[in-house]
């Protein structure tokens, strides 16, 4: 009853600030709130897309729940504007609580349960819930220490919320994840988060506690803070857990660069595995299956200047090299730390063949699409060994418009090479990068290899391992202007395990369960893959 008494009288007199200063304030609490709870927004929708992946839909649920219950908590928030200080003080303390461990949470439910998507559904609604309630609440302690009209007061903490929600969607992916990553960047996020809510309401609006309220704050902010600060001095003991979880014990290399999470795994050549952003992307026990299928085929006929798009962890160069007459191999890579690893890790290098110190390779740490725009001279080859298809970020590298500039990039007799996902898995990707080759005017010729596919890193109890197995992995050979039937069956140097019987006989396949009427595309959607 006492504070519902003291926050209907209203006025500035109890409080221990000037009005203006207490506006001043009540702004300033409004501002790093709204940066903070668009952190959390953003860690969500960028944690949800690495262990879910599909940036689209994931950004797409995270938002559409949150913007819900905005409403929804907004709406519960009416029963808490009599009690407003205190109110806004508790809310604080969850959210802190709820916002800054919601990475932590999400993680622990993928390393461990093998699912998170329940997991981010309920940190959105939860956190949405939260930071709908908090304009009600502000609103009532604006007025209360500096009567205003209600839409100069509206206008006045919507734009405190903007900014701070500005300052917050550019401290994230320049400051945070940088400096702390997504993990300890959420946690030191709930930190400031509680501190700002706690600090407003225990001073300048203590004379609105009843002293029971305000240890009841006062505990509840610092149980939060001693929570978040003791899971930031654990975190790293954390992620080591939950990457053994996810990679098995032999994680030798794990590190998050600006581009990617890079994880190498194994102690020797025979062991290793390249992960990156959770994807395996090599398994040294049967790569030279990808590398060789994917290269040998479309070197058949002029091969002095060879373009390789990705292909940053120099396997697909070392093939090429084998060739005495390739007189350049220029490597097209955007994350330079994983060329740095290719080049410095015993295992990775050796697999590799050491084709980084080989003087004929340059190397250009780019994004293809945009480097693809300059003109770099006509290439006898090229090809692209870039991420799966399937992976939101990376579908403009296999859109008509990317295979036009190829095709412009192309030698009158020069061929491109593709590797366009998993045929068995998900043949409407495939089919649907097939169709946009041929509208940026290239002939195709797909194929398919059987093998060991590089999916999403599973743990052995959670299954994974050997059913893989059965995956094939989808190649497109393509020329300009011609069917590219030729280079399909010939034959790579020695030694190579490649036949070109066996190249036929996919390619038979591969015709065989082709979709018919399918459009080219520039955005490949993963929900494809169920309806395939």
């Amino acid at each position: 009853m006492i504070d519902q008494q003291m926050s209907l009288r209203g006025g500035a007199a109890r409080l221990p600030v000037r009005p203006r200063t207490g506006r001043f304030l009540v702004l300033a609490a409004v501002f790093v709130c709204a940066a903070c709870g668009l952190v959390y927004e953003l860690e969500l929708v960028a944690l949800a897309s690495y262990l879910i992946g599909d940036s689209v839909t994931q950004a797409s649920v995270v938002l559409s729940v949150m913007v819900f219950a905005m409403g929804i908590g907004s709406l519960l928030a009416k029963r808490l504007r009599c009690r407003a200080a205190v109110g806004f003080g508790m809310i604080e303390a969850a959210l802190a609580l709820i916002g800054g461990s919601s990475a932590l949470v999400l993680y622990a439910s993928f390393a461990w349960l093998g699912d998170s998507q329940y997991a981010l559904v309920g940190f959105s609604l939860a956190i949405g819930v939260l930071i709908g309630a908090e304009i009600p609440l502000l609103m009532t302690l604006i007025q209360r220490v500096d009567r205003q009209d209600a839409g100069g007061a509206v206008a006045d903490l919507f734009a405190a919320d903007y900014v701070g929600a500005l300052v917050g969607g550019l401290a994230f992916p320049f400051l945070l994840l940088p400096m702390l990553g997504q993990l300890t960047g959420a946690l030191f996020t709930g930190a400031v988060n509680a501190a700002a809510g706690g600090a407003l309401v225990l001073w300048v609006f203590r004379s609105d506690l009843s002293p029971r309220s305000r240890w009841l704050l006062v505990l509840a902010n610092v149980s939060v803070i001693a929570v978040l600060a003791t899971a930031t001095v654990l975190v790293d003991d954390f992620e080591r857990a939950a990457r053994r979880a996810v990679y098995g014990d032999q994680v030798r290399v794990a590190v998050q660069t600006g581009v990617q999470e890079v994880v190498v795994t194994g102690t020797d050549r025979d062991s290793l595995g390249l992960y990156l952003d959770g994807r395996l992307r090599v398994s040294a026990r049967d790569e030279y299956r990808y590398h060789e299928a994917l290269v040998h085929p479309a070197m058949n006929g002029p091969r002095a200047r060879v373009l390789i798009l990705g292909g940053g962890d120099g396997l697909a160069a070392r093939e090429v090299l084998r060739y005495e007459d390739v007189r350049a191999v220029t490597v097209v890579e955007l994350d330079p730390a994983v060329t740095r690893l290719a080049r410095t890790d015993p295992a990775l290098s050796e697999l590799n063949g050491h084709a980084f110190r080989d003087p004929r390779l340059t190397l250009v740490g780019a994004d293809a699409f945009p480097w693809l725009r300059a003109d770099h001279g006509r290439y006898d080859v090229v090809i692209s060994d870039l991420p799966d298809p399937g992976i939101t970020a990376s579908t403009k590298l296999y859109s008509a418009e990317f295979y036009g500039l190829i095709g412009e990039a192309l030698a009158p007799d020069g061929r491109l090479v593709v590797h366009a996902g998993p045929l068995g898995a998900r043949p409407q990707t495939f089919w649907t990068v097939e169709a946009s080759v041929r509208a940026g005017g290239l002939a195709t010729r797909p194929y398919r290899v059987t093998g060991r596919y590089a999916g999403f890193a599973a743990s052995p109890d959670r299954g994974g391992g050997e059913d893989r197995e059965r995956e094939y992995w989808g190649v497109l050979l393509a020329a300009a202007g011609r069917a590219p039937q030729a280079a399909l069956a010939a034959g790579g140097p020695e030694p190579r395990s490649l036949r070109g019987r066996e190249l036929r006989e996919g390619a038979r396949a591969a015709a065989e369960a082709r979709l018919p009427g399918l459009l080219p595309s520039t955005l490949i959607h993963p929900r494809y893959w169920e309806d395939a």
